[in-house]
């Protein structure tokens, strides 16, 4: 294995689509590695990644480290593999020229000056220099994607890197989302849809119609394109496009271009699109190739049952870039973290600023939530009556992020990406028996395996929740007690110079 040399010259304001951004993270040490090892996608190419760079709530031994770009794929002559390229937190702030603590209010500045992505013509669009149609001789979408398994005992191979366009069949809104895609023959795709997700929304209208929804799966994008499309309700209801976001990130529109084979639209500098159909009243059992009960590992850390009916997508037609790169992740990676988590700050920063102002300077997704289940948030009590109103703003992030299981309430001069500083925050300024409040019974995230009534009494049917407050904030009347030790300010460069490791 080997860092990736390169002399493009290439600046993160350059990035328009992956290509461009693996080569600047090649210009950043210890940003990007890249091997041309054959490595196998079923299991293999996984495995090796969990132990460069996976993070998130990965099984121990892992780290958070460089992405990977895999050049030799056992079975594929023209395939590549990238990734972990939003894979950690440090990396994400590079591609986007953004100090990485506060990428929440970087997301939250797009969100409020979104930029509509714009058309191109096909003839420009380098998602389409390669055409595989899905009546071709021979065609089969599992010899033309690398589709990689997590472990020897998912469903079968999974994109989980597909961005899925589709529009609304009544009004014509559009929206993209990410979406569990397994590959279950030569051109049907199973689609898992968490319930209240946009697309999903859509394929049950155009199915009580009776009708197909025609839709693409764009792979291989600019992460700012990807981040953005995580962003979910309230910062971004039904009809809002994500793709907004993403163009005010850039401060360049995103391209899209017109499918060859459906009615859909497609991100023009994609390395593959996938076209095609969610067909309706078709549906099948996601492990049906492998029978293993399981479907692929997911961010809290466990491998996730193989889900018995799934909508079914029917592929029209296959285009890529040449020599295309397959863009994946790992379920419960910091991947996954930064995809998930960044854009829910953004969300809770907007929902609690309204309510509130300037009291919540930051908020922390962390890692141990997958990004979804547990935040911290940084809160400033400026005025007496500021007491109590911290727990308020956590009342507040719930309903900005109904997925969201935890908050930890801490104050200003806690480092919120420091557990050790939140922790230190719980065991001095935390009694569990005035400082927790529960709300039980509440709908939180489906893929949570202790939501479950044989859990607690308190769960009535699975997938909801008992959400919990942990307020590790001094009281307003008590902050002069807690004032921690104040240390000489002193420039240290002289001692540094001047010193040996041994």
């Amino acid at each position: 294995m080997k860092k990736e040399e390169s002399n493009s010259g290439v600046s993160g304001s350059d990035i328009i689509d992956l290509r461009s951004a693996l080569s600047f993270l090649s210009t950043q040490p210890g940003q990007l590695m890249q091997t041309n090892e054959e490595v196998d996608p079923h299991a293999e190419l996984a495995g090796v990644y969990k132990k460069i760079g996976a993070g998130g709530t990965v099984s121990r031994p892992t780290q958070t480290g460089p992405m990977m770009l895999f050049n030799n794929i056992k079975g594929y002559d023209d395939a590549r593999v990238a990734i972990g390229v939003v894979g950690s937190r440090e990396r994400v702030g590079l591609l986007l020229g953004t100090d990485p603590r506060y990428l929440g209010h970087k997301m939250n500045e797009a969100l409020k000056n979104p930029l509509p992505p714009v058309m191109i013509p096909r003839e420009k669009a380098v998602c389409q220099e390669v055409v595989h149609r899905a009546t071709d001789p021979g065609f089969d979408i599992r010899k033309l994607i690398p589709a990689p398994t997590n472990t020897p005992e998912d469903a079968g191979p999974f994109i989980t890197m597909g961005l899925v366009y589709g529009s609304d069949p009544e009004t014509g809104e559009e929206d993209v989302t990410i979406h569990r895609q397994c590959l279950q023959s030569k051109d049907e795709i199973s689609m898992y849809f968490v319930p209240g997700r946009h697309i999903g929304a859509f394929r049950e209208k155009a199915e009580a119609q009776g009708k197909s929804l025609p839709i693409s799966v764009s792979i291989g994008l600019d992460p700012a394109v990807y981040i953005a499309a995580c962003f979910e309700p309230p910062a971004t209801p039904i009809g809002y496009n994500e793709l907004d976001i993403a163009g005010s990130l850039r401060n360049r529109p995103v391209e899209m271009v017109e499918c060859l084979t459906v009615n859909a639209k497609a991100i023009a500098n994609a390395e593959i699109v996938i076209e095609g159909e969610l067909l309706p009243d078709r549906r099948v059992v996601e492990d049906m190739n492998t029978k293993t009960g399981r479907a692929m590992p997911e961010f809290p850390g466990y491998n996730g049952p193989a889900n018995p009916s799934l909508p079914v997508f029917k592929i029209k037609a296959v285009t890529h870039r040449i020599h295309p790169i397959t863009q994946t992740t790992i379920g419960p990676s910091e991947e996954h973290v930064n995809l998930a988590g960044i854009p829910t700050e953004a969300s809770i920063l907007t929902v609690v600023e309204k309510a509130m102002p300037g009291r919540v300077l930051n908020v922390y997704c962390h890692p141990a939530g997958g990004g979804k289940l547990l935040a911290v948030i940084q809160f400033r009590k400026i005025v007496p009556v500021d007491q109590g109103r911290e727990r308020q703003a956590a009342i507040c992030a719930f309903s900005a992020f109904p997925e969201l299981k935890t908050v930890i309430l801490v104050d200003e001069d806690v480092d919120i990406f420091d557990s050790k500083d939140v922790l230190w925050a719980m065991m001095t300024r935390y009694q569990s028996d005035v400082d927790t409040i529960s709300i039980p019974g509440v709908r939180c995230h489906p893929l949570d395996p202790s939501q479950r009534p044989d859990i607690s009494p308190s769960i009535i049917t699975p997938g909801t929740s008992c959400k919990t407050i942990f307020d590790c904030t001094v009281r307003y009347d008590l902050k002069d007690r807690f004032k921690r030790a104040e240390f000489m300010e002193v420039d240290i460069t002289r001692f540094l110079e001047n010193s040996e490791m041994s």
